[in-house]
């Protein structure tokens, strides 16, 4: 099963749908990434803490990105420790990741255009937010596929060969 989501069909079909399903592993790609606070109930909560949550239940989570996020998003970082000190949680910073992908023990993945920002991804207003497309797939062919690509990414399998090593701020190998 494979669903076109677009605009305000993003965050329910990714921060709550696809988030909440993964058990054992997260993987998060984003370009930019931002102080995201989603829905929990009445309030709204940094994107952080249900990455935190996810770790306290024993979900792997990794976190590909481009370039560092800015203070807000730091000073929300330091204030998870599963974040900083478990062995459940990656973060990888390289400048030429362009691409968005999320997905959830390798059954379901949203592959499109939004950044983990609240502008892409977030609660935003319909007047407020990016325009986005992008695809929910169940389709486990295209989700092995990517998941081995990312796999030989977060591995430094291209960070080898990477001719942009000269200006990356921290190379995996």
């Amino acid at each position: 099963m494979s669903k076109l989501v677009i605009n305000q069909e993003t965050y329910p079909a990714v921060l709550q749908e696809i988030v909440p399903a993964a058990r054992k592993l997260l993987w998060i790609v984003t370009a930019d990434l931002k102080d995201l606070h989603v829905g929990a109930g009445r309030k709204f909560v940094p994107f952080l803490q249900v990455l935190a949550e996810k770790i306290r239940e024993g979900v792997e989570v990794r976190l590909v990105h481009a370039k560092e996020p800015g203070p807000r998003f730091r000073a929300d970082f330091d204030r998870f420790p599963e974040l900083i000190g478990s062995d459940l949680f990656s973060r990888i910073l390289c400048p030429r990741m362009h691409m968005k992908c999320i997905i959830a023990d390798g059954r379901i993945a949203y592959i499109g255009s939004a950044n983990l920002t609240g502008a892409g991804l977030g609660a935003k207003s319909d007047h407020r937010r990016n325009f986005e497309a992008g695809i929910v797939t169940e389709d486990r062919a295209v989700i092995g596929q990517l998941m081995t690509f990312l796999d030989t990414f977060y591995l430094g399998d291209h960070c080898l060969k990477c001719q942009r090593r000269d200006v990356c701020p921290d190379p995996i190998v």
